[in-house]
């Protein structure tokens, strides 16, 4: 049996990845510095696209009830409501973000990677590490002293915004280092905020106020502040923020965790360097605007894994993983981008600007396509690999495209059969409820949409489609046949007479 593949770093872009090979069947190992888990929440918000990669690991539904669903954003301005974002106007079939403590999310996925035969193996870091054409060796460095050399096909690093793998591979982070600095609070206190959404108080002195009602009457509280701030965090330096900027009765009665932190707008040139593969943000960094660091990194891990588990037992060449950069490093720079555009616009301090700022965002998200756009970008819905190179340019007659997250549709049946797939999965839409005869030779689970419950040979599953409402939300209303990765997203699309579009992504996998 060859070695493991080696993850470093369990938090949760790390579970993800090292869980995502371990239910392929993969060897893993997965390694972290830290004695216990983080006892502090850190990062709490899990948006949709991020739960549909929750509910392919089995996971959502646990999740879901461990936190607190959030529907909407809400900016204020003046003491006025100048700006509300409908979060359940996204196309998912969950149309929100789950605010929870990181804690619960990475017990949930620590949980389910032992229930692989996985366990984190804790005090173990990283110091040292070469590789070659043929793998990488490692030291790793034990909490008594113990030093072990170790190998490895391939290594993950999952380490955090200091990754000790990036150092160590040569890699750096590019980008703007005049950072942001922040004020941070997981706190219980009395208030009246919905539970239901997210917060935005503009200051007209000082900087933007989130706050992220989370579970009881527990707070989420992220202020911005100078950065040439030298005090020391404190539940009273705290109220004082919130009673300056959010212009409601907000009584902190206890700290969980207080911290200051600064972060930058910066990323690595290359997500893959050789066999080391970089993700989360050992990858990129970026202030907490939009709330999509986390959630960022775990899309990372999950588009990672299912191509390192193929590249890892041979069914495909090791080319495949040069897509991971293709795909995910221009999702990361346009993450930076978002949240830095948030930031910039949140901390204007000129009061013109400030007025041209309230009222420009009020006109504007009355737009009913401003506020689906700002929605989608929030929820991460928005992320498609049209451009990648291992999507075949193929279309259907819809808004359906080859890289686009393949939408909800049909029943429920058909949503879990497609979740429950760790391979791939090839979608054949019959428009006329007859069963066309199955694609030969094209590696995936086989399922059929929308005929007649005779003459189906040769499928894995079949799905009614009465009304052919799934045919035409992936516009096939004709019929044809989509190609669906193991991430969700669309690898080509066919028509029934012609399968040249599904061959040529198989061959773009085995490409050496």
């Amino acid at each position: 049996m060859s070695d493991p593949i080696l993850v470093v770093g369990a938090g949760p872009v790390g579970l993800t990845a090292a869980l995502e090979l371990a239910r392929r069947g993969v060897p893993v190992r997965i390694v972290d510095r830290l004695a216990e888990p983080t006892t502090e929440s850190r990062a709490i918000v899990v948006h949709a696209r991020s739960l549909e990669m929750f509910e392919r690991l089995g996971l959502v539904d646990e999740l879901i009830r461990a936190g607190v669903r959030t529907t909407g954003m809400e900016m204020h301005a003046d003491g006025e409501v100048v700006a509300r974002i409908a979060l359940d106007l996204v196309d998912s079939p969950f149309p929100y973000s789950v605010t929870v403590a990181q804690t619960e999310t990475e017990r949930i996925l620590t949980e389910a990677l032992a229930g692989h035969g996985v366990r984190v193996e804790r005090e173990v870091t990283l110091t040292g590490l070469t590789q070659d054409e043929h793998g990488v060796r490692v030291v790793l460095e034990h909490a008594d002293g113990r030093r072990e050399t170790a190998g490895t096909g391939w290594l993950v690093g999952a380490d955090g915004g200091h990754s000790q793998t990036r150092k160590l591979v040569g890699s750096a982070l590019a980008g703007k280092f005049k950072g942001e600095k922040f004020l941070m609070g997981d706190v219980d206190a009395d208030h009246d905020f919905d539970p239901h959404s997210m917060y935005t108080f503009f200051s007209p002195h000082d900087g933007p106020l989130l706050v992220f009602p989370m579970e009881g009457d527990r707070l989420r509280l992220i202020a911005n502040i100078p950065t040439d701030e030298r005090r020391t965090a404190t539940r009273e330096w705290l109220q004082q923020v919130v009673d300056e900027r959010a212009g409601r009765p907000v009584r902190i009665r206890d700290s969980r965790w207080l911290t200051l932190f600064e972060v930058h707008h910066a990323q690595v040139p290359e997500y893959r360097v050789g066999r080391v593969l970089l993700a989360g943000d050992a990858a990129h960094v970026h202030s907490p605007a939009g709330g999509q660091g986390m959630n960022t990194g775990i899309q990372d891990a999950h588009n990672l894994a299912w191509k390192l588990a193929l590249v890892s037992t041979g069914q495909a060449g090791p080319a495949l993983l040069d897509s991971y950069h293709a795909e995910r490093h221009p999702v990361g720079a346009q993450v930076i981008r978002f949240a830095a555009t948030l930031t910039r616009v949140a901390t204007l301090a000129h009061p013109v600007a400030q007025k041209l700022r309230n009222k420009g965002m009020h006109l504007l998200t009355g737009l009913a396509p401003v506020r689906q756009a700002m929605a989608d970008r929030t929820e991460e819905t928005a992320v498609a690999y049209r451009r990648s190179p291992i999507v075949v340019r193929s279309r259907g007659g819809g808004d359906l495209h080859a890289g686009d997250h393949l939408p909800a549709a049909g029943g429920p049946e058909l949503r879990a059969a497609l979740a429950a797939a760790h391979e791939h999965v090839l979608l054949t839409v019959a428009a006329d409820g007859s069963a066309p005869a199955p694609v030969d030779g094209v590696t995936a689970r086989h399922l059929l949409i929308g005929a007649a419950a005779t003459g189906r040979t040769g499928y894995d599953a079949a799905f009614p489609d009465p009304d052919g409402r799934a045919g035409a939300r992936y516009g096939l209303p004709d019929g044809g046949r989509i190609m669906v990765r193991p991430d969700g997203y669309v690898a080509a699309i066919a028509p029934l007479d012609d399968d040249a579009p599904l061959r040529a992504y198989q061959a773009l996998l085995r490409c050496r």
